[in-house]
């Protein structure tokens, strides 16, 4: 095989549409695009425009609300950390923090308010567990296990206000 032999499989490419070339071509004159009016002309991008009555995503009422100031966690189960105490990523006889669960592959990152345990799975080595929140189900899980679960919340600093430059 040479380089000039080299060809496209068979319906690869496909002839760009030449437009206003003549009545005979089938797209002459408007190109297809109809006649007059602000989609025939160029630069025309009208999503959510209904002709200047009030579009449908207006007209209709909201629902729901988002918190602003919620609280945003990484989430741990316990199953995952029974998993991972399994394989040998996490030590059970040390303690086990945030960074301990980052440094093992456990969780990702910590997210704004830190990592979060939840009761997900079971729970079968007394582990010694520091994390900026737990739920309660969580909580007696551990304990039920032998281990111990202390709650210190993630200090977050606070972020800094835009100076106003005049």
């Amino acid at each position: 095989m040479k380089l000039n032999d080299i060809r496209d499989v068979a319906g690869a490419t496909k002839r760009k549409k030449r437009v206003a070339r003549g009545p005979g071509s089938g797209l002459g004159k408007t190109a297809g695009r109809g006649i007059k009016g602000q989609t025939s002309r160029s630069g025309v991008a009208i999503k959510g425009f209904e002709g200047g009555q009030m579009p449908i995503h207006r007209r209709l009422p909201k629902r729901g609300f988002n918190n602003i100031f919620r609280k945003q966690y990484s989430i741990v189960n316990l199953g995952q950390l029974q998993a991972a105490v399994d394989r040998g990523a996490l030590d059970a006889s040390a303690a086990i923090d945030e960074t301990v669960l980052i440094a093992s592959g456990v969780v990702r990152r910590a997210k704004t308010h830190g990592v979060r345990v939840l009761a997900k799975g079971d729970l079968k080595s007394g582990l010694k567990i520091t994390a900026s929140g737990a739920s309660e189900a969580a909580v007696k899980a551990v304990e039920a296990a032998g281990g111990s679960l202390t709650i210190s919340p993630k200090v977050v600093a606070p972020e800094p206000k835009p100076s106003k430059a005049y």
